[in-house]
């Protein structure tokens, strides 16, 4: 610490230099990943016990650490710092340059941190532990580039056997760089040789991928990736990191591909492919796979979960509710072991089966499972066996999703009072829960197509919650149906200008003017954006496919509706592709698509009114 300051200052005064961004990254720095709370509780014990054991005390090193302890419990960690570094250097004790570096962390002091770190490296060049310790605190101080020599000397000494385990980790160190794009050319330099070493070659370009990915460099990752797995076609780190990529690298799908293909049975990774699919609202894909391991493992709880989840999402209530049952029979059986997980682009594992399927026995799960199977019985017009399944629900956090399931039922009923009451007595615990009671009571009007009454009340809640962004959007949806498109317009414009990241913002105006056909290149400037906000979303790829049917590109409006309606066999999609085919002459595959959909929701009317203008018998 610098000779001119006064001992009891010195570290503080340090920390004012480090800023506060600095100081949160100091606080959660440790080699142990320790909490600060962890930090905390161990700069909390007294130094004599947790810096050495008591049998190798002596007397003067027994007097320096209660002093230093003294200083530190008396607000002095300045002077605690000094008396616990100078005892480390003379009695060259790890766990004493250890204890003086944790001590200036808990003050928020790096630079004091990273000198006993340096100096512990110095005196103990073969001890890992300390060289994690500089290279996680030059990354928290922002210096990133002086961690190649000491991370170049962590793999030398780490044994050849787990130097690809390493290898692979590295990456996690930079997850909190200021400067994440600096990291890849960084880990080039640290990992030279070994990318060209057979031993440790395939862990190096896995390494690189993932730090190009968390620098959001998507194809160079890719690359990376494709060469990792065809190095090691049986790692599942490749796998993990192509799933990451294929929200914004679709060609990254090949590489999952090629592995289930290869290892037809690691269901783990099958699951976490459908999550990823399900993201990208790819329900049907998603839901090929979860059937995948439902057949060959049937007792895999969390498979049957989301398998009846996503049938549902797609309107087949019959097949969800034989899914979400067998879930529930699942809770009584133990839980399968869970196979390792793959790693994910900060070096974490995935959450690939919800870490085993004792899942099952979860009351969140299973509170979740009857929300879902009321949903399946009402989507099949079996109101009795919705409210029995809803009366098993006994949480007051969850009384809000019971209450709106049972507004729906009433509603259905023709109850439309009864149904508004049930949301409206709810009680409001806080702001959110008013807003949602506002959405709630919105969307039961809504389903009803009680357009006029369902904006009355977001209107009072625009009242209430001035530019909420999800109201205003709610809003224009009404507005639209209401047939009020200025309005419409207005309200989308403001949610852009107030959100400029809310595609749906953007795919709503865009498709509103491609549905009246008019600023057709506007209409797709504003889709192509929402799709650029939203990579491989079936909504807005079915609104681009419309603009372009509006703007006579036919061969590219079949291809891109084909593709969304794989996606997404909804039926409204249905509706737009039936309509392009129709008008293209492909007749029968148009009235094949149009029954299908309307086999699962003959009441749409979008279909109907599709089916009606173009006079299309089926």
């Amino acid at each position: 610490m610098p000779a001119n300051l006064p001992r009891s200052r010195a570290v503080r005064t340090a920390t004012a230099g480090l800023g506060a961004g600095l100081a949160l990254a100091l606080a959660a720095t440790s080699v142990h990943a320790q909490t600060p709370g962890a930090a905390t509780k161990a700069a909390a014990q007294p130094a004599v016990v947790s810096a050495v054991n008591n049998s190798e005390l002596d007397a003067q090193l027994f007097y320096q650490l209660l002093v230093g302890e003294i200083e530190l419990r008396g607000g002095s960690p300045g002077s605690a710092f000094e008396i616990l570094l100078d005892a480390a250097r003379k009695q060259r004790r790890e766990q004493l340059f250890q204890r003086a570096a944790d001590i200036a962390l808990q003050a928020r002091a790096g630079e004091q941190s990273l000198m006993a770190a340096r100096a512990w490296r110095d005196a103990f060049p073969e001890s890992a532990q300390a060289h994690r310790y500089v290279i996680q605190l030059l990354i928290a101080l922002g210096k990133g580039a002086e961690t190649v020599k000491p991370l170049r000397s962590l793999i030398a000494l780490t044994p050849v056997v787990e130097r690809p385990a390493l290898i692979n980790s590295l990456p996690r160190f930079f997850v909190n760089a200021s400067d994440k794009k600096a990291t890849p050319p960084l880990l080039e330099l640290v990992l030279n040789g070994y990318d060209s070493d057979i031993a440790t070659q395939g862990a190096a370009l896995q390494a690189l991928a993932t730090a190009w990915l968390i620098a959001q460099e998507p194809e160079k990752a890719l690359e990376l990736t494709r060469g990792a797995q065809a190095l090691n076609p049986t790692s599942q780190i490749p796998v993990a990191i192509a799933l990451q990529l294929l929200p914004t690298q679709p060609a990254a799908e090949s590489i999952v591909t090629d592995f289930l293909r290869a290892q037809p049975d690691n269901s783990n990774i099958r699951i976490t492919y459908a999550r990823a699919l399900s993201t990208a609202q790819r329900f049907v894909d998603a839901i090929a796979q979860l059937e995948l391991v439902t057949r060959a493992d049937p007792d895999r709880a969390t498979a049957w979960l989301t398998l009846g989840a996503l049938q549902l999402e797609v309107h087949q209530p019959k097949e969800a509710t034989a899914s979400l049952e067998k879930f529930l029979s699942l809770g009584s059986t133990p839980g399968t072991p869970a196979a390792t997980a793959p790693t994910t682009a900060s070096g974490a594992e995935t959450d690939t089966d919800d870490t085993d399927d004792s899942v099952a026995d979860n009351e969140q799960a299973r509170i979740q499972a009857w929300l879902m199977l009321a949903q399946a019985a009402e989507q099949r017009g079996e109101f009795k066996a919705a409210e029995t399944w809803l009366a098993k629900v006994d949480n007051p956090q969850r009384a809000l999703e019971v209450q709106q399931r049972r507004a729906s039922l009433l509603a259905k009923q023709g109850k439309m009072g009864e149904a508004r009451s049930l949301i409206q007595q709810l009680p409001e615990k806080d702001a959110e829960g008013a807003r949602a009671k506002i959405f709630a009571e919105a969307q039961l009007l809504r389903d009803s197509k009680q357009w006029s009454e369902a904006g009355k009340v977001l209107s009072k809640g625009l009242d209430r919650y001035k530019d909420d962004v999800d109201m205003l959007y709610e809003m224009s949806m009404l507005s639209e149906k209401l047939n009020q498109m200025d309005e419409m317009e207005r309200l989308l414009r403001k949610v852009i200008e107030l959100k400029p990241k809310h595609q749906h913002a953007h795919n709503a105006l865009g498709y509103s003017l491609a549905e009246r056909n008019i600023r057709l290149p506007e209409a797709k400037q504003l889709i192509e954006k929402a799709l650029e906000l939203a990579p491989g979303d079936p909504f807005i790829t079915d609104s681009l496919g419309w603009v372009e049917y509006r703007m006579g590109n036919l061969a590219e409006a079949v291809r891109l509706l084909r593709k969304a309606y794989m996606m997404r066999p909804d039926t409204e999609i249905a509706a737009h592709l039936g309509e392009v085919l129709w008008v293209s002459g492909q007749t029968d595959e148009a009235r094949r698509i149009w029954r299908e959909a309307r086999g699962r929701d003959a009441g749409n009317d979008v279909l109907r009114e599709t089916l009606a203008r173009l006079r299309a018998d089926l």
